[in-house]
């Protein structure tokens, strides 16, 4: 078990050794063909995993119409919602992070294609990399009716044209609540860019936002703490 200061992400990064990080290049999927346009509204919330949070939420911090990004936990209850129990795999939950947007300026689908194109790889089943585990799984946990029908259409969509060489494995988990990780862990990209994880395994993701959605990358990321102080 690991402490608050040497997380789970970068013993297994340690412990892997050679294990290589992740892909260089994006695999970059078409838009979602169902994805009606949210009327009337100026805000919502959307719940993805894809493998450690600290990456998913540092590509969403740089996502232009994303107006917050948090990470933490969906998938169990909430007496479990902890790092240390979370790690044990056996608690239900994903490591997720909670993604605030205008849909004025970006969509739950085009949301979405970020994560199947550079935030993860969905064809992993239960592990992202080095990181090995229930808690990394590739998800998506809607907050609606219409967040699940554009979901769910959106993996039938990619599974029919074969998208990727191997079947996409992410769930839709719809019900789920989330719950806020602990402090230590928001900013963390943006707060540790040397550790050797996040140099490996989530920068290149930052990389390939800009390369492949050059419309939506910001260079200023959208924070949870005002001023990270960067190791």
């Amino acid at each position: 078990m690991t402490t608050t200061l040497f997380s789970m992400c970068a013993a297994v990064v340690l412990l892997a050794g050679g294990v290589r990080g992740w892909q260089e290049q994006a695999h970059v999927v078409p838009p979602p063909t169902f994805d009606p346009a949210a009327a009337g509204r100026t805000q919502d919330v959307a719940v993805l995993a894809g493998g450690c949070f600290w990456g998913v939420q540092g590509v969403y911090q740089h996502v232009k119409g994303v107006t917050s990004a948090v990470s933490g936990y969906a998938g169990g209850e909430k007496n479990t919602a902890m790092y240390e129990r979370v790690g044990s795999g056996t608690t239900g939950h994903a490591e997720s992070v909670q993604i605030t947007f205008d849909p004025r300026e970006i969509s739950y689908g085009r949301l979405l294609q970020v994560f199947f194109s550079v935030v993860h790889d969905p064809t992993q089943l239960n592990r992202q990399g080095p990181d090995v585990g229930t808690e990394y799984r590739s998800a998506i946990f809607p907050l609606n009716a219409d967040q699940e029908a554009v979901a769910r259409a959106y993996v039938n969509q990619l599974q029919i044209a074969r998208t990727f060489s191997t079947p996409v494995v992410t769930k839709v988990e719809p019900g789920k609540v989330f719950y806020r990780a602990e402090e230590y862990h928001q900013d963390y990209l943006e707060r540790n860019p040397s550790n050797p994880y996040i140099a490996i395994n989530d920068l290149p993701k930052l990389r390939e936002l800009q390369r492949v959605f050059p419309g939506l990358y910001r260079e200023t990321p959208v924070l949870v703490r005002k001023t990270p102080a960067r190791n």
